[in-house]
């Protein structure tokens, strides 16, 4: 059985959602591009992460940085930006919402 990577932030539950984002469908993590770390969100990277933030330039939408918090599986960058709000692998559903953050972690 393979070990779900570590998502730090405020009051992070089992499925990723956190202090900032808590509805049903907030069930991602992000694996910052500075620090290599998963978060729920940006204000839990700001609160306890690094101060080098930094966001995923499109030439490495290859690399493996969402995490599911139903299944636990890790999506590429574009798997992700592709999926329609709903994980490609256990069909739980993301919340649509998380477009409104993309310039956040990714280069657009």
């Amino acid at each position: 059985m393979c070990t779900r990577p570590q998502v730090l932030g405020l009051d992070v539950d089992s499925e990723t959602r956190c202090r900032h984002y808590r509805s049903e469908n907030d069930r991602i993590a992000i694996r910052f591009y500075c620090c290599g770390k998963y978060f729920p969100c940006f204000a839990c990277h700001e609160a306890v992460g690094c101060d080098n933030t930094a966001v995923w330039p499109i030439e490495q939408f290859y690399q493996k940085a969402i995490l599911c918090g139903s299944c636990g599986t890790e999506l590429s960058i574009r798997e992700y930006l592709d999926c329609a709000s709903a994980c490609p692998h256990c069909s739980a559903a993301f919340n649509p919402g998380c477009s409104l953050h993309q310039h956040l972690y990714f280069e657009v």
